[in-house]
């Protein structure tokens, strides 16, 4: 690990002014980036403890909340109000690590995390996200875990996060010091530079993220290798509001099968107003996973996805 300097931000101002450096970094519960650190993939010279900021998840009018960004995220899966209204928010937390990492981990962390694509962690390997321009090892190599949407000639790693799935339907707004980002606008897909992969600009801060009201039954579901600690193989999170036999409105979001967490909008658009049945469910599935890009060892989640993403409507319907 490269030597580095720690600083405690004593509120929102201190932060902005300290990790305003090109060779800094805000830490939240570290869970992710000391990691990093550790690895040298990241090399800040500084690091910008936030964990002092805002953790409060406040009621706004209408209904909404609006979640600081040092929440733990052990704190936002117990909070009532998230329990009762986004349940697809707490179950994704709870399906996301252990315990001990979700009592360290902060949601401002969590939309930050990066790829846990074996090539970009090893220094050995070839990896554009890490090093642009020296290729990618995971296209011709083990890629059971890569993603089949949005990949690109330069970068197929999937994005980790279960939380950032269920933001992704929610339609949830990321707040920074600096400007409301819908939540969907966030992350970049990799194109030709897999390393640039959030829209946040050098030094900008996310001080909350805003859940707007939802009226409908929600659920998040979660195919992994092992019922524990495992990062998804296919991830749902979806909403459902049905009215007198048709769907009126929904909200389907993927994980595990993208670069991004993944907004299914083509099968959102296959669903309104018809019949929640099986049939079309999987209809809507097929009409989402129609470009997905299968590598040699992951074509099997294309099959895993149309299965998850029924069973969730379904289940949501019944």
């Amino acid at each position: 690990m490269n030597p580095f300097t720690y600083v405690h931000a004593h509120d929102q101002a201190d932060a902005l002014r300290r990790g305003g450096a090109a060779d800094a970094k805000y830490l939240g519960g570290g869970t992710n980036l000391i990691d990093l650190m550790r690895e040298t993939i990241e090399r800040p010279a500084t690091l910008v403890d936030v964990t002092g900021l805002s953790a409060d998840i406040v009621e706004l009018p209408g209904g909404g909340l609006r979640i600081g960004a040092a929440t733990k995220n052990t704190a936002l899966a117990e909070h009532r109000a998230v329990r009762a209204r986004y349940p697809l928010v707490a179950r994704a937390v709870l399906a996301g690590a252990s315990p001990q990492i979700r009592n360290m981990a902060t949601l401002g962390g969590n939309l930050l995390q990066r790829t846990r694509c074996a090539y970009f962690y090893d220094r050995a390997a070839h990896c554009n996200k890490r090093a642009p321009g020296s290729g990618c090892d995971a296209i011709g190599g083990v890629n059971r875990y890569h993603a089949i949407l949005g990949t690109s000639g330069s970068c197929v790693a999937s994005h980790p996060s279960d939380l950032c799935v269920a933001l992704a339907a929610l339609d949830a707004i990321v707040h920074t010091d600096r400007r409301a980002i819908p939540f969907t606008a966030l992350h970049r897909q990799p194109g030709e530079r897999p390393d640039l992969e959030t829209t946040l600009e050098p030094g900008e801060l996310i001080v909350s993220v805003e859940l707007p009201v939802l009226d409908m039954r929600s659920t998040y579901r979660k195919v992994r290798d092992r019922a524990s600690y495992a990062f998804a193989l296919v991830s749902v999170a979806a909403a459902l509001a049905v009215d007198a036999g048709r769907i009126t409105d929904i909200r389907i979001a993927l994980g595990g099968v993208g670069t991004v967490p993944w907004r299914a909008r083509k099968a959102e658009d296959a669903l309104r107003g018809r019949p929640p049945t099986e049939a079309s469910f999987h209809a809507a599935a097929d009409a989402e996973l129609a470009d997905a890009q299968p590598l040699a060892h992951n074509a099997f989640k294309s099959g895993l996805a149309r299965r998850a993403i029924a069973a969730v409507l379904g289940e949501l319907a019944s």
